[in-house]
């Protein structure tokens, strides 16, 4: 009886444990586990910027021993990094949610879509910089600086949902050209909207930044 069963156990050998993770004939990864590990880091990326825009708001050197009259003057002092954190928060969270909403339709991957979403992460690193640039001085250029970032993150997470939903390369079969197109447009909505604001900062900066508000009730719509 054990000389059978180890017999049988070298004519049959066990799969390993990573055998689903080959990929097919188009290098496509069909296993759970690496995509959960692609998301994973995504959100990790995305709380660590969002966690920086805070640390960019500081008192001044010597706040400490300030009188209550001269901390409340420092603290006001501070509305324009309010500000900037507040609009990067906003931003930074609707590209979390757009990035959350793709990965539920996308159910494998391979090598571009893993180096596309690392540029992507790569941009959404950056924000705080920029953020910090907008706070520091909210002039012209400061503001372009700003959007210019945003619509590289914007364009770069659309061309993620375009490669990923392209003849349903990394997506369920039955996607259709509707879904495809709702994600996509909900993908261009904020780059465009900053893209336009570029060219209002020229005019007035303050409209610019207004304009910016726009992003919200768009994406709204548009879902």
């Amino acid at each position: 009886m054990t000389r059978h069963t180890k017999q049988t156990s070298a004519t049959h050998p066990v799969a390993p444990k990573n055998a689903a993770a080959q990929p097919d004939a188009r290098g496509i990864q069909h296993d759970e586990i690496g995509l959960e590990r692609l998301v994973f880091f995504s959100d990790a990326v995305f709380a660590i910027a969002i966690t920086l825009l805070a640390l960019e708001i500081r008192l001044p050197t010597g706040a400490g021993e300030a009188s209550n009259s001269e901390l409340l003057s420092q603290l006001v002092n501070l509305m324009p990094k309010y500000l900037s954190y507040c609009i990067s928060f906003f931003v930074i969270g609707t590209f979390w949610i757009s990035h959350h909403r793709k990965f539920r339709y996308i159910n494998r991957y391979d090598m571009r879509l893993l180096w596309l979403n690392l540029l992507l992460m790569m941009l959404v690193a950056f924000i705080p910089f920029p953020t910090s640039v907008l706070s520091e001085s909210g002039n012209r250029t400061a503001t372009i600086f700003y959007a210019l970032t945003m619509v590289l993150v914007g364009v770069v997470s659309a061309l993620v949902w375009w490669y990923a939903v392209h003849r349903n390369r990394l997506v369920s079969s039955d996607f259709t050209n509707a879904d495809r197109r709702r994600g996509f447009v909900s993908s261009l909505i904020a780059p465009l909207i900053f893209l336009i604001s570029i060219g209002i900062a020229f005019i007035d900066v303050n409209l610019a930044k207004y304009f910016w508000l726009l992003i919200a009730p768009s994406w709204i719509f548009v879902r």
